[in-house]
């Protein structure tokens, strides 16, 4: 029997009992449904957050931030040189500072001399009481990013900050610019606002900038942007001329983005070793990638499940149609059939019958998750613009399908092998 002629043969035969393969493909589509949809949310997911990290722009920035220092077994040791500066003087709050300190012009002085990093800039960083536009009576909390000057915007309209520009600049999130009054983005682009502070004796004052960017909502960029003279000019005013020692919550070194991931670890260990800490946005973006990873990986077992049940379905068909076909067996083995021939049409049934369920498993996942990723990006999810909860990829459906026969096929070796040692003599006398 040539191959061609195999396959037929395989085809009809898996068809000549509806029902029972009916019944086995469902199990299989079960399983296959689910793992194309785990692997699609996978997809989806990654496809938003790598998008939100090129949207930075900032691949090769490292942010640095003092380490906490440890305190054994209790409490951290109050350290007045990395809390106030090296006079002790009360300097206000700092802004990002938290339980790790804050950065030193020695810290800077340490940071510039490890091997692989340049640009070294301390970032300065403000307590922002409100925003409101130009002559407005409504105010809102807002919140300045410390990293916005040096990274990147995803912007919904207008331009990314200029951050050497001498005007003070400001990139709000969407969600502001109605309550502003500012119309829709579009329009809200090149509207002047007003930014107050706090100074370090309780007096508050006002900073007009110019709204050059909205931006969508971010996972890693929460609150507004502002460029450096529009930081400075609020920094100043919150020191109410106050001399304070030079701290900083944060600085920024760039490296080359060239490095594999083995250098850039002895480059943060390099870091490390000067008692601070360096973390790159990827760094940052762990614990979401550690969660998405988790979650797939929990679905993905459930369709392991529903596939392990449906192999065992599939053994089953397959054993019931060795033993009514047994006569047909020996007929065939009389006729000439070899032993692998046979061996090969009952596993070319197991393959059809995998590629039937995994093909209308992986069909049925595609008509059902677009519909729904649709709804959700306009519904629950459509505070965070762009995102496709689920994205399914060619490669990624055929993967799942190839997969699936392969599972099939191995699962009807059982069957098959049982068929291609039958005696044709004892097979031709079964009734």
């Amino acid at each position: 029997m040539r191959t061609g002629d195999l396959v037929r043969t395989a085809v009809a035969s898996t068809l000549r009992s509806r029902l029972r393969t009916t019944l086995t493909v469902l199990a299989l589509v079960v399983g296959a449904s689910t793992l194309t949809l785990t692997t699609a949310l996978g997809a989806g997911v990654t496809d938003y957050v790598t998008r939100q990290v090129d949207a930075l722009g900032a691949q090769d920035v490292l942010v640095v931030t003092a380490t906490a220092q440890a305190g054994g077994d209790g409490p951290t040791r109050f350290d007045p040189e990395r809390s106030t500066g090296a006079t002790g003087a009360a300097a206000g709050p700092l802004p990002g500072a938290g339980a790790a300190g804050a950065l030193t012009d020695a810290d800077l002085a340490a940071l510039a001399e490890v091997d692989g990093l340049s640009d070294i800039e301390p970032l300065s960083t403000v307590t922002v009481d409100w925003v409101a536009a130009a002559g407005s009576t409504d105010r809102y909390e807002v919140s300045v990013a410390p990293t916005s000057s040096v990274a990147r915007s995803d912007l919904a309209a207008g331009e990314q900050l200029d951050r050497g520009g001498a005007r003070p600049q400001v990139v709000l999130p969407v969600d502001y610019v109605g309550p502003l009054g500012l119309g829709g983005a579009e329009q809200a682009v090149g509207a002047s606002v007003t930014l107050a502070v706090t100074d370090v004796l309780g007096q508050r004052h006002e900073v007009d900038a110019t709204l050059v960017g909205v931006s969508n909502p971010s996972l890693l960029a929460a609150g507004a942007g502002a460029n450096d003279a529009l930081v400075d000019a609020l920094a100043d005013l919150q020191a109410a001329g106050v001399e304070q020692p030079a701290r900083y919550a944060v600085a920024t070194a760039r490296f080359d983005e060239d490095l594999d991931e083995a250098q850039l670890t002895a480059l943060k260990d390099r870091v490390a070793e000067a008692g601070m800490t360096g973390q790159t946005v990827a760094d940052q973006l762990g614990i979401v990638t550690t969660v998405i990873a988790g979650i797939t990986g929990v679905l993905s077992a459930f369709a392991a499940v529903a596939l392990f049940a449906a192999a065992f379905g599939i053994v089953n068909t397959l054993l019931m149609a060795v033993q009514e076909r047994t006569r047909e067996i020996g007929l065939m083995k009389a006729m000439g059939m070899s032993n692998g021939r046979v061996f090969a049409l009952f596993s070319l049934e197991a393959a059809f019958i995998g590629l039937l369920g995994s093909g209308l498993g992986a069909l049925l996942a595609i008509g059902v998750g677009t519909g729904l990723s649709a709804t959700l990006a306009d519904g629950p999810l459509a505070a965070l613009g762009g995102l496709q909860l689920l994205v399914f990829e060619p490669l990624s459906v055929l993967g799942v399908v190839a997969l699936i026969v392969v599972i099939a096929f191995l699962a009807g070796t059982l069957p098959a092998r049982a068929a291609a040692r039958k005696s044709p003599i004892d097979a031709l006398r079964y009734e």
